[in-house]
């Protein structure tokens, strides 16, 4: 699954659109590099997302294409450092 459409379907990030800018931005990398918004999310790969200040670490632990909003959660496990 593409890294945009991971972040939307997990609700990391609200739209698909932020997502890709995100992308574009170099605010996203995976596994310590900056990742393109057409990167292939595998199961134990670790996104880290930029929020202004703020950074939020997460390991993929499922991919999905279709998840309810009450599930959307246990497709990571966020990693504090």
């Amino acid at each position: 699954m593409r890294l945009d459409k991971y972040l939307k379907v997990s609700r990391l990030i609200k739209r698909r659109t932020v997502a890709n800018e995100a992308c574009d931005n170099a605010r996203i990398s995976v596994n310590g590099k900056p990742a393109k918004a057409s990167y292939d999310v595998k199961i134990g790969d670790w996104i880290q997302i930029q929020f202004g200040a703020h950074t939020v670490t997460v390991e993929v632990l499922a991919v999905a294409e279709a998840v309810r909003k009450d599930d959307a959660s246990a497709m990571y496990r966020e990693i504090t450092e």
